[in-house]
């Protein structure tokens, strides 16, 4: 007959199950798990500095993911839409996939509009200031609309596209960003140096 603490049995005094800590797999990975949030308006160049800044921190040894529109819309938010409570909400669900990256110790590059000072203290509120640093992508609506390959800028003129932020939607302008850049007046390539200085220094 088989003892009380033979096959059935979990001696949990012997081997305790715990969750690995955000510092275990910061340490493993040798970095700070962070959040960089690019917000600006369409076409500013939100996500063409993101790809640079991802490319320039892989080359350091740095493991980084970018969220934007495309791998967010496409999968976790493909059932929302662009009202008001749903933008809200398309955001909401961001910041707490980010959260997940950020505790894992990744370092995270959110590329979304975010066009109010609401919906992105809402992220930063979900992430933690501590790990949150907005960078605001200041580029001229008239350089946005000079850019617009898709075509957005001139239906939301149109009246095609409803609640297009900077043409019938507001942007308020964010008022203590960590870094603001402009792609029309600095290259690419100054504007990603930037970026990963902030991010370097906050390792």
């Amino acid at each position: 007959m088989a003892s009380n603490d033979s096959i059935g049995q979990r001696p949990e005094n012997i081997y305790p199950i715990t969750m690995m800590t955000r510092q275990d797999k910061e340490t493993l990975l040798g970095q700070r798990g962070m959040m960089v949030w690019f917000t600006g308006l369409s076409g500013s160049g939100k996500s063409t500095v993101a790809l640079g800044v991802e490319q320039e921190l892989h080359r350091r040894g740095i493991l980084c993911r970018i969220l934007d529109g495309d791998n967010i819309r496409a999968g976790i938010n493909n059932n929302l839409g662009f009202s008001p409570e749903d933008r809200r909400e398309n955001i909401r669900r961001i910041a707490e996939v980010g959260k997940l990256f950020v505790q894992t110790g990744i370092v995270t590059l959110a590329c979304f509009v975010s066009p109010t000072e609401e919906i992105r203290q809402l992220a930063r509120d979900i992430i933690g200031p501590e790990d949150f640093l907005e960078v605001y992508v200041s580029t001229p609506l008239e350089e946005c609309e000079r850019r617009d390959v898709k075509g957005l800028y001139a239906r939301a003129r149109r009246g095609e596209v409803k609640d297009f932020t900077g043409i019938s939607a507001p942007f308020e302008t964010p008022q203590h960003p960590a870094l603001s850049i402009d792609t029309s007046r600095f290259t690419r390539e100054e504007c990603v140096r930037q970026v990963v200085q902030l991010i370097i220094t906050k390792e």
